[in-house]
């Protein structure tokens, strides 16, 4: 709680969800989820398994160079990280991830960070093309919406960024040791002698994590699963739908995936508090969805996403029987020096 981006992550919620819920009647919205039919929950919560088991797939085929590791060993890894993200600030899940995957594989911290770090990016990638594939969708919403005329520009200064990172690991995964003696003339010049070793071996695990995608196959295969992985969340956004009186294509179900995933990247309180509800709740009402029934509707889909994994992840994490805070320490110092 010292940290900065702890405050700092709960002032951007904060206004996130000012901007979810000002202007609600608020009996009408508790009215609106009473209403809501959970049933739909029973198979939107499944669905959603479906998607975190595939996950734990895709992140089994980036380990696989480093550590062949099943992805029934993988699965339990991966809900503690939602249960870490969900409930710890600023991501702290992905440094849980890696600090059990050390603890248990011996994997080092910064290799296990690489591969996350691939599974971003590659995310960030089928987001960005949620958006551009619906911006037909986008055209039909008024863009006088909130955020929703600005839609276009993040998306383009969006692509930039992923697409840009996503070609420097291809090309440090293709010519890792080119990278690796560029890199380390960079670190020679810009880092004191006593931090240049650990800057080094750092660099050396990192690229290590990129190995999966030395291939064109390889990176196709990652490429298609994270598309799988986000259309399966869509149908789970389509199942929770369901429990309300209101229907929306599913070309609009993904256009709120994307644009939804894309504002949980900002910083803010633990679970995307905010940040995921108002971006949401502001293109429902974009449709013409009454502000009530898109709230309610947001709402109850957040909570879809987060109490279940990170019930499953707190039991795993429990299991699993670690200090946490002195996990995340040693993963801390791994992260910034060489072990």
């Amino acid at each position: 709680m010292k940290r900065w981006y702890f405050w700092v992550g709960l002032l951007v919620s904060a206004g996130f969800l000012y901007l979810a819920l000002r202007g609600q009647n608020f009996p009408e919205l508790w009215n609106v989820i009473q209403a809501a039919n959970l049933i739909w929950l029973i198979p939107a919560v499944l669905v959603y398994f479906v998607d975190v088991w595939v996950r734990s797939w895709r992140w089994h085929y980036l380990l696989r160079p480093v550590q062949p590791i099943s992805p029934f060993k993988v699965f339990p890894i991966v809900a503690m990280g939602y249960m870490g993200n969900n409930i710890f600030p600023a991501r702290a899940g992905e440094l849980l991830r890696a600090a059990v995957l050390k603890r248990r594989y011996a994997v080092p911290v910064s290799t296990t960070l690489a591969t996350i770090l691939v599974e971003r990016i590659f995310d960030g990638v089928v987001m960005l093309g949620f958006i551009f594939f619906n911006l037909r969708e986008l055209s039909k919403l008024s863009s006088s919406s909130g955020f929703i005329g600005s839609i276009r520009s993040l998306a383009l200064w969006g692509s930039i960024a992923f697409l840009g990172t996503l070609a420097v690991f291809l090309l440090a995964a293709i010519f890792p040791k080119k990278i690796e003696t560029i890199l380390i003339k960079i670190i020679n010049v810009l880092l004191p002698s006593k931090w240049r070793e650990g800057a080094a071996s750092i660099i050396r695990r990192f690229i290590g994590g990129l190995e999966s995608l030395r291939s064109p196959k390889e990176a196709l295969m990652v490429f298609f699963t994270s598309v799988a992985i986000w259309l399966l969340e869509t149908l789970t956004y389509w199942f929770v739908m369901r429990a309300f009186p209101f229907g929306v294509s599913l070309f609009a179900l993904m256009l709120m995936n994307g644009i939804v995933n894309l504002s949980t990247t900002l910083l803010s309180a633990p679970g995307y508090i905010g940040t995921f509800d108002a971006p949401g709740i502001a293109l429902l009402i974009a449709y013409g969805i009454a502000p009530a029934v898109a709230a309610g509707y947001t709402l109850l889909l957040h909570a879809t996403l987060w109490l279940p994994i990170t019930l499953v992840g707190g039991y795993f994490f429990a299991k699993e029987g670690i200090d946490w805070s002195k996990e995340l320490k040693n993963a801390r110092a791994e992260r910034t020096q060489k072990q």
